[in-house]
This record gives structure tokens, sequence and C-alpha cells, in this order.
């Protein structure tokens, strides 16, 4: 998964949208703002229009998608999909024993677990976690500075095994490192790293083995670990939904960032050269946020990518991903107070700043059922600096819901896409019988207008008969566990029976 941001957003991971309530301070909103429904009428209009994703719209989505990922598999670069073979041949079966830990670095905060694995029969006996923040000094320091402290942190979490922990004499503690930025993947447990997004600018890191990076931190701390299984985070969600489900064929990131994976063929690969495969497949890691083909995109898309570091990429997923969607609602609600007075007199210095309002702002002002729409209100002058009225409140919401179904049903759109893709090549395997997504982030599990849209465009797009066989599943927290698993799953020690 990719996320890069537009202008100097704060860039964390999407949080659970909660019900805001107005404090006690908030004063009185004036008698200066007055009732705006008809004039921002043409505006919100537009909107609706620009952004309408109706069932021809949606289908040419999907087909440009599938496409695109042919296009992506027949070359390197032969798409805007960059289609990246992880190596991961060979998925968790529920054999795997052992102590495993995983570390998942991918945004301002890195995750650290370990987990007990029992075998068919015990399965996941024991998970322990922490979190740990990143300084913001380090997302622009050195590659040593960066990997120095992340060692430090795995070392310190694993200073407190408990004793439900077990590691085998003679040994080393196995790691599955869930790397969430754009590698260019060499094998199963190594890869290049192509460029630093989400806000992180650390030198000395491009073009090197982010896992030789984490070995030589380990090292000089004198920590005993090895990488066992470099992936991304959608990769972690497949191999972690697929430890208990053995029908999980796909797996989607959808939160600050998005991206999606899914079981491919190795012989449907041409570009794949040189590669066995004991299963005759693999995981296919797609980068579908660089998807641009066929997206209903408004100006304020157009001026929030043209401001941010990296115009005219990631077009997918800056128009589905909870890190931009608030930004193109702001940037809708800034020019309707420009032009047509929204928010009567109000200063709007506050709603100006870019990226001042989140996406979870947006989830909770849709959350609001009251019949004057208080907790909007409160949120518009406490967030955006903003006083409203109900009417102007009401336009908002609308707002909101226009972006917000764009999204999920892009979202949806680009599933039905990886499902078509496979189910061309497979024969009527994938349509045919129970094929589960899994799913993971927080915009996914937090926003359920979102995830309402999503099911719905998947549903229009199958039909009844074909959207029954196909299981949408939230996945929670599921690269993590799924790292660990992978790491058992090719570590050094052990083999398991398939």
């Amino acid at each position: 998964m990719s996320v890069t941001a537009a202008t100097s957003p704060s860039v964390g991971s999407f949080h659970p949208c909660r019900r805001s309530t107005r404090p006690a301070a908030l004063p009185r909103f004036r008698i200066s703002v007055r009732s705006t429904a008809v004039s921002v009428t043409p505006l919100v209009t537009e909107l609706r229009k620009d952004c309408a994703t109706p069932l021809p719209l949606l289908r040419h989505v999907a087909d440009a998608m599938a496409a695109d990922m042919r296009a992506g598999l027949a070359v390197e670069g032969g798409s805007d999909l960059k289609m990246i073979l992880s190596y991961v041949d060979s998925l968790p079966t529920g054999n795997e024993k052992g102590l495993f830990y995983a570390l998942d670095l991918g945004g301002t905060n890195f995750r650290v677990l370990r987990v007990q694995l029992g075998g068919k029969e015990g399965r996941v006996i024991a998970t322990e976690f922490d979190q740990v923040p990143i300084p913001k000094d380090l997302m622009f320091g050195t590659s040593e500075e960066l990997f120095d402290f992340i060692a430090s942190g795995l070392a310190k979490f694993a200073q407190n095994e408990g004793n439900k922990f077990h590691l085998p004499t003679g040994t080393k503690r196995e790691i599955g490192f869930t790397f969430s930025f754009p590698v260019k993947q060499t094998s199963v447990d190594s890869g290049i790293l192509i460029k630093w997004t989400k806000g992180f600018s650390v030198s000395g890191t491009a073009g090197r083995d982010v896992v030789a990076c984490l070995n030589e931190a380990m090292e000089r701390l004198g920590l005993d670990m090895r990488v066992s299984a470099l992936v991304n985070d959608a990769v972690g969600t497949l191999a972690g939904a697929r430890y208990w489900d053995d029908d999980v064929m796909v797996a989607i990131i959808l939160g600050t960032g998005t991206n999606a994976c899914y079981v491919e063929r190795v012989d449907a690969i041409p570009k794949l050269q040189d590669h066995a495969s004991s299963s005759g497949s693999t995981i296919i890691n797609t980068e579908w946020g660089a998807f641009s083909k066929g997206l209903p995109l408004t100006e304020f898309d157009r001026d929030m990518d043209a401001a941010s570091i990296n115009p005219g990429e990631q077009i997918f997923e800056k128009t589905i991903s909870g890190m931009y969607l608030g930004e193109i609602v702001r940037r809708v609600l800034l020019k309707m107070a420009q032009a047509d007075e929204l928010f009567g007199d109000s200063i709007l210095e506050k709603l100006s700043t870019p990226f001042v309002l989140r996406t979870p702002d947006l989830c909770a002002m849709q959350q609001d059922t009251s019949d004057d729409l208080q907790d909007v209100g409160s949120i518009l002058y406490n967030v955006a600096g903003v006083e409203s009225n109900p009417s102007a409140r009401k336009i908002v919401v609308e707002v909101c819901d226009t972006i917000v179904k764009r999204g999920g049903r892009l979202a949806g759109a680009g599933i039905v896409g990886i499902l078509q893709k496979m189910e061309e090549d497979s024969k009527g395997v994938i349509f045919g019988k129970r094929t589960v997504v899994a799913m993971d982030g927080g915009l996914y599990e937090n926003y359920p207008q979102y995830r309402t849209y999503l099911s719905e465009a998947v549903t229009e797009l199958l039909g009844d008969d074909s959207a029954k066989n196909v299981v949408i599943e939230h996945s929670k927290d599921g690269s993590g566990i799924g790292a660990a698993l992978l790491a058992a799953a090719n570590s050094k020690y052990h083999s398991y029976d398939s």
C-alpha cells in the first residue's frame, strides 16, 4: 500500500469515527448564519453529477482494472499497476508450530507481535503485541537512525516474553516483516525500497534491501533474530485470513491508504521467468492505488492532486482511501463557503487549512441522526472553525455522502475487476464457488456508509446469483498475524506438511 500526502497533512492511521458532543463552552450560532439551501443547490447538483457512479461506469472501471492487471502481468511497466510478485507461493495451512514474531511498519507507528502456534490442534495458542510511535524527526532522518529505533523497540518487546511462549532449543527467533511501502520484491525475505511514502523521507534507504537494513540494525544491538518473510500489509492480510478459511483468494486494505493482492496462477504471469512454484500459484501485490482509468473526477480531485507531492500518481488511492476523502470534502465546503456563504460570515482560516478535515470527521457527521444535526455543527465549529445552521449542516452531510459514496462504489468496482480477471483465467472457478475477499483497514471497519456502498456496487456488478458466492469478510489486524504465519511457513528450521 502506498500513501502519499498532498501539501502537509498529519499522516496517521484511520481511527474509528466517534459521535461528537457539543462542549458547554461552544457559543450559540449567530443569527447572521442564514439559510443557504437555495444558493448552494447548483454546486451540490454539479458535485453529485461529477461524482456519479452508475452501473455502466462501474462496469467500465472493473473492465479497465482487469485489463490493467493483465498488462502489468505481461511485462514490467506494462500498466499503471505494478503487479509485483510477492514470492509467497505457499500460504499457511494450519500445521505451523512454534514461536514467531511480526514487525509491521506502515505509518507513524510500528507494531510488534508474537504468536505461539500449535499446529492443527492448537492453532493460535497465544499472542501479544505492542505499538510504538515513531518520533517525527526519524521520519526525515537517516536509514540507520530509523532502523536502529525499530530494532530497539523490537528488542524491548522480545525481552518481555512470558512463559506462554516457547522457543525450541537451537533456533533463532524468526520475524515476518510487514513493510507497507513500495518495494521491488527479490525473494520471500528480501526487497528493494523503491521510494518512501506516507510522509516519510528517510535518507539512505531507497535502492537498498530493507531486510538488510533491519538485520544490520539488529546486529548492531546484538539482537539474535532473523527476518524469514517480507510482505506488505495486503499480503499479510491474505495469509492471516487464509489460515482460518481456505476460500480466501483476495485481500484488500482500505484505511489511510489502500492496496489489493490476490492468488494468481503462475502460468498466467507472462513476465515471470525462472520462478518455480510448488503450488502452481503465487500472491500478486497489485499496488492498485496507481490505477486511474475511467474514474469520475471533479475539479476538487484535480486541485488536490496538483497540490500533492506526486501529481498524476496514485489517482485511485486519492479517490477511495481514508487519507483523502476528508480533504476532498474540505475543498468542496471551502468553495461553497467562499462562493455562496454556506457558513455565513464565519472566518475561513481553519477551513482553508489542507487536511484539517479528516475522514473520521466525515464519518462522525454521517452518523448524526438528530433533527438539527448538532454533532455536525460541533465538528464544523471545533474542527473547521465555522458556524452553521441546520440547513447548512444538511448540505455538509450531503457533500460527505456524495464523496464517500463515490469512493465506496469505486472500491467495489476495483474488487470486481480483480475477481473478473481471476474468473476469466480459471474458467468459472471463482464465481462458481464460495470465494472470500478479506478486508482490513480502519476505513472499511469504521465507516458503515462506505462499507454499504462498496457491498452494493459488488452486488450490482456481479448480479445476485454470482454475488452470493462472493463473501467479503472483515479481517481485523490480519496483516500482523499473517506476517508471523508467513514467517512460520518460510522458517529455516521447520517444514510443515501441506
